[in-house]
């Protein structure tokens, strides 16, 4: 009889595959798209990936335990700025867990890092642009504001870096790296909803991604 980690895993992937299916029909747009603020890559980017890269950051390989954090569903897409779907882009995030513990040698946080989270994915966008993780919603830690770190790379090489915030969230008006945005700051604000029928008290958060220039071209 499936336990009820295996259950969760199973929607996971119902959703994952949900998704997907609501970017199959790419929406061009015919003005030109704000760019997607680059911002800094901040010194814990992985010193060491994890075995597991997958875009579910909740579980590490076939572990039973998920990660501590309330379970967030993160959608989008990557455009470029006429609003054409860039396809074949692999879209990277990393985190802090609940203990805002970065998955690097150096950070601190507020205690021991959560072995069960894998703090670092990857996902490789499909025909309509689009990506998917699961992941925790982030958790502030000394000095920042509660926030997920993006890149964005094609054909080994690096597009663009930015960070995502929580819209509502009292700390960002004390964050030095989000008020230096300005009005941009709403191009990398997202509401973290509540995940309609969720019994588990889930969110979904989506993040539209807008590079500079069409990739092949750069």
């Amino acid at each position: 009889m499936p336990g009820p980690h295996t259950a969760d895993r199973r929607q996971f992937l119902q959703y994952s595959a949900f998704a997907a299916a609501a970017f199959t029909t790419p929406g061009l747009l015919a003005e030109e798209l704000s760019k997607t603020p680059r911002m800094t890559e901040g010194p814990f980017y992985p010193d060491k990936l994890p075995l597991d890269t997958d875009n579910d950051l909740l579980i590490l390989n076939d572990d039973l335990t998920p990660a501590v954090g309330q379970i967030t569903h993160l959608s989008g897409r990557v455009l470029d700025s006429s609003g054409h779907p860039v396809r074949n882009a692999v879209v990277e995030i990393w985190q802090v867990d609940g203990n805002g513990v970065y998955l690097h040698s150096r950070s601190g946080g507020n205690g021991e890092r959560d072995k069960n989270f894998q703090g670092f994915g990857r996902f490789l966008t499909g025909k309509s642009g689009e990506y998917y993780f699961r992941t925790v919603k982030p958790v502030p830690y000394p000095g920042r504001t509660p926030h997920i770190h993006f890149a964005v790379n094609q054909n080994g090489k690096r597009q663009l870096t930015t960070q995502l915030f929580v819209d509502g969230e009292k700390q960002n008006a004390r964050d030095g790296i989000y008020r230096r945005l300005g009005e941009s700051s709403k191009l990398v604000t997202s509401k973290f909803a509540p995940l309609e029928g969720s019994k588990l008290n889930e969110l979904e958060a989506e993040f539209d991604i807008v590079l500079g220039v069409t990739p092949e071209e750069s």
